[in-house]
């Protein structure tokens, strides 16, 4: 049997831009995408913290230490600038190797630097 389990999750994140005009995707700093082994074009869930909106997506490669997270496209319309969101990406596994693995969970300053 296979199932779907927590892969990763950057916690707590702020939404720095949104931007409607654009082909669609979450953009994020590359620094939180290699801590959370998240990769570029991976399918993520966004929970936004403050309206209880909850989007899936693809992550597009933001410039490293920047603290981008910016909302593209459609999913702009989900969060403001200032929102506080969860990114989480799952993985598909045997059901005996999900029982041993460990997801990655970062936890972003206020600042969207990874704190390690």
């Amino acid at each position: 049997m296979i199932i779907e389990v927590l892969k990763s999750k950057i916690h707590r994140v702020k939404i720095t831009q949104a931007e409607l005009h654009y082909v669609g995707s979450i953009t994020v700093d590359e620094d939180l995408m290699d801590a959370a082994d998240i990769i570029e074009n991976e399918k993520v869930q966004v929970v936004n913290i403050n309206n209880g909106e909850r989007l899936e997506t693809y992550v597009i490669k933001g410039r490293r230490g920047s603290g981008e997270i910016c909302l593209n496209g459609p999913a702009a319309r989900k969060a403001q600038v200032g929102d506080i969101v969860i990114l989480i990406s799952y993985a598909h596994m045997p059901i005996e190797e999900a029982k041993k693995y460990q997801p990655k969970i970062i936890f972003p300053d206020k600042n969207n630097k990874n704190i390690e």
